[in-house]
């Protein structure tokens, strides 16, 4: 007898472990602040601020959530500081166990642009698909499936456009999970882009991964890589440092001063230009996150 299959990860996740491990927690762009709260009444508030250290701009976010999780309807509106005006409603396993549809829309009065998309998410013991509708961007109708078994993953993508009549993208994947490790080959981009990446658990306190991407298309030659690792230096605080080909280390380093109070660090150092006097542009970069969650 064959053991249960669990749900296999959507087709924007697979691969997510080596993504996060290279990605998330390098805070060295400009400076960023997110004050989330939550009320009695299912209503959580999350206003969230950058700085960006080339331009100088703040950008900020304000978005009101609410959730009835007895009848699984989801509400969320927010403002940007654009200008843009984003409403969701969600709505989850209520016209089929594993189904999930949602309505997002965003208004930009000032430029008077506005899109649509309605979304469907149906997930099973070993099946998780997706579909998208754009309604006025083409109409585009775009859709994903992801298989799993004992492990193994097999995913595609495509897109159509429905005024044109024709397939615009389209993409495929296979990997292997495993609770301390995962393998991942994306071929994206019509097949012109290929990634391979890895991420494998160390030991309880010791994360590291790899990712590598071929761009058929792309002037530069060889292949980009990039390796990272990540150090729990004990339950409150860890470590993270990555370096790519090109020789940009960025470290970051994450500590949860108390409970829902989260300050973190990153610092991006370009090290084939350290012994420069005076770079032309920016060779190094600095930044911080604060998170205050009640």
């Amino acid at each position: 007898m064959s053991l249960p299959q669990p749900v296999p990860p959507s087709w924007k996740d697979l691969g997510k472990s080596s993504n996060d491990l290279l990605g998330r927690d390098y805070h060295f762009s400009g400076t960023s602040l997110e004050v989330k709260t939550a009320t009695p009444s299912n209503v959580t508030f999350k206003v969230d601020g950058s700085r960006d250290y080339k331009s100088s701009l703040v950008a900020g976010n304000l978005e009101a959530k609410y959730a009835d999780k007895a009848h699984g309807l989801t509400f969320t509106q927010a403002w940007t500081t654009s200008n843009a005006l984003r409403t969701q409603v969600e709505l989850e396993n209520q016209i089929a166990k594993g189904l999930k549809l949602d309505a997002t829309t965003t208004l930009l009065p000032e430029k008077g642009s506005k899109s649509v998309l309605i979304n469907a998410a149906y997930k099973q013991p070993g099946l998780h698909s997706r579909a998208v509708l754009d309604v006025f961007k083409g109409p585009t109708f775009t859709a994903d499936t992801v298989l799993g078994r004992d492990g193994f993953l097999v995913g595609a993508e495509a897109a159509y456009n429905v005024t044109e009549g024709r397939v615009t993208k389209y993409a495929a994947a296979v990997g292997f999970s495993a609770p301390e490790y995962a393998v991942t080959i994306h071929g994206l981009s019509n097949f012109s882009t290929f990634a391979a990446s890895y991420y494998h658990r160390v030991s309880p306190d010791v994360e590291a991964g790899a990712k590598a991407v071929y761009d058929t298309k792309t002037t530069a030659p060889g292949v980009a890589l990039e390796v990272g690792t990540k150090a729990y230096l004990d339950s409150a605080a860890f470590v993270k440092a990555k370096i790519n080909n090109a020789g940009v280390l960025a470290l970051g380093y994450t500590q949860s001063l108390r409970p829902g109070v989260k300050a973190s660090f990153g610092l991006a150092l370009d090290t084939q230009r350290l012994n420069e006097a005076s770079p032309s542009g920016p060779a190094h970069k600095v930044g911080a996150q604060f998170v205050f969650e009640a």
